[in-house]
C-alpha cells in the first residue's frame, strides 16, 4: 500500500506522460541527492523519508502495469492492489544504483525487508510463486449499483496442470539443482570493492532447481490456459471505478494464484443521475399545478411515490425525498433523491383558454 499521498510525478519533478528515460534520469539525480549515506548525520532522518518517497514513485512509474493503473485511477489504483513490498517488486534499481554501494542495506533499513528481496540477502529464495492478477470490467445498470446484483462472468486464466499438478515435471521424474546458481536461486555480482548486488537466477527463476524432464501436457510450464465461469456478487453502493478484489481467482503461478480485480462501470440512466449517494431526477408539471399546488406521482428507484407540490412553486425548484437514494458502500447510510421541477408552458391555447388567461391577467393588474 502506498505510503504517500503526493502525486508521483510531482515527487520526481515530472509531468504526466514522462518517458521511461526521463523517469530514470530524474530518479537517479534525486537518489544521489537524498541517499542517506551522502548527507550529514543531522539530515539522515529527513533524507531517508525523502529517499523512501522518491523510490516508491520510481517503482510505480517505471513499471508499465503499475504506471497504467496509477495514470487511470491515481493512488486508489495502487493501494487497492499492492502492498509496499508488491510496489517495489520488479522495479529495476540495480541499473540506477550501479555506482552506489550498500543499496540492499539501505532498502533493508528504510523499507523493512524489501532491500533483501531485491538486492540480495544471500541464500536461496523462499518466496512463494504467485500467479499474475487478472483485470476485468463489468458493466451494470444504475439500479443494480443501488441494490446490488449478481453477475455471471467468464474469462480465461492459467490453471495448474492436471498431469504434473503444477510442478512442470513429467510424473516420475525429478528436479535437479540449478547449475547456474548452484541451487541458490540468485546470482551475486560485484562492481569492485565492497559494492555488490544480486539478481534472480535467469535459468531457474529463483527456484534453485530445474526440471530434468518436462511434463508432456504443459511442456514444463506447470499450468494450462482454461476458461473460468464465475458468479460475482456486486454489493450495494458501487460506482464507476469501484474495484472488487476476488482473492485467488487469478492465474496459477506455481504455489498460489493471483487475484481477480473487477472494475465496475455503471451505465448512464435515462431517468436518474447519480450525485455521490444521492440521485437526481426531473419531473414536469404544468403551470396551473405550479401555481395552485397539487400532489403528483414521482418515480424513485423502487416505485412511484406521492409528493406534494406547494402552491406557487417556481421553475427549477428542487425538493428532497429522504432516504430514496443509494446506500453508501462504506457506512451503509442511504442517500436522498433530489426532485427538480420543470414547469411546462403550453405552446398552443384555445380561444377560450386565451380569453380566460387574459381575464386572469387583468385581475392580476
Amino acid at each position: 500500500m502506498s505510503s504517500t499521498t503526493r502525486d508521483y510525478y510531482e515527487i520526481l519533478g515530472l509531468t504526466k506522460g514522462a518517458s521511461v528515460d526521463e523517469i530514470k534520469k530524474s530518479y537517479r539525480g534525486l537518489a544521489m541527492k537524498y541517499h542517506p549515506d551522502r548527507v550529514a548525520a543531522d539530515q539522515k532522518k529527513e533524507a531517508e523519508e525523502k529517499f523512501k518517497e522518491i523510490s516508491e514513485a520510481y517503482a510505480v512509474l517505471s513499471d508499465t502495469k503499475k504506471k497504467q493503473l496509477y495514470d487511470q485511477y491515481g493512488h486508489a489504483g495502487i493501494d487497492s492492489r499492492f502492498s509496499t513490498e508488491d510496489i517495489f517488486r520488479g522495479a529495476d534499481f540495480s541499473s540506477i544504483f550501479g555506482q552506489m554501494g550498500g543499496v540492499g542495506d539501505i532498502f533493508e533499513h528504510i523499507f523493512g525487508g524489501v532491500g533483501s528481496d531485491f538486492f540480495g540477502g544471500g541464500g536461496r529464495s523462499t518466496r512463494r510463486r504467485v500467479g499474475e492478477d487478472i483485470q476485468l470490467q463489468v458493466n451494470i445498470e444504475l439500479k443494480q449499483a443501488a441494490f446490488g446484483t449478481e453477475k455471471d462472468i467468464s474469462y480465461y486464466r492459467y490453471d495448474d496442470c492436471s498431469r504434473c499438478h503444477g510442478s512442470g515435471a513429467e510424473p516420475g521424474s525429478s528436479k535437479v539443482s540449478c547449475s547456474t546458481c548452484q541451487g541458490q536461486g540468485a546470482i551475486r555480482s560485484g562492481l569492485g570493492g565492497f559494492i555488490s548486488f544480486s539478481q534472480t537466477c535467469p535459468k531457474c527463476q529463483g527456484a534453485g532447481e530445474v526440471i530434468k524432464k518436462h511434463c508432456g501436457q504443459c511442456k514444463g510450464a506447470g499450468r494450462i490456459k482454461d476458461k473460468k465461469n464465475l458468479k460475482v456478487t456486486i454489493p450495494q453502493g458501487v460506482d464507476n471505478g469501484s474495484v472488487l478484489r476476488l482473492r485467488g481467482e487469478g492465474h496459477f503461478g506455481g504455489d498460489d494464484r493471483g487475484d481477480l480485480y473487477i472494475y465496475i462501470e455503471v451505465k448512464p440512466d435515462s431517468n436518474f443521475e447519480r450525485e455521490g449517494d444521492n440521485i437526481r431526477t426531473k419531473v414536469k408539471v404544468d403551470f396551473i399545478t405550479a401555481i395552485l399546488g397539487a400532489e403528483i406521482d414521482v418515480p424513485t428507484l423502487v416505485s412511484k411515490v406521492k409528493m406534494k407540490i406547494p402552491a406557487g412553486t417556481q421553475p427549477n425548484t428542487v425538493f428532497r425525498l429522504k432516504a430514496k437514494g443509494i446506500v453508501n458502500l462504506r457506512n451503509k447510510r442511504l442517500g436522498d433523491q433530489l426532485i427538480e421541477v420543470e414547469i411546462e408552458i403550453p405552446k398552443r391555447l384555445s380561444s377560450k383558454e386565451k380569453r380566460l388567461l387574459e381575464e386572469w391577467a387583468k385581475l392580476r393588474k
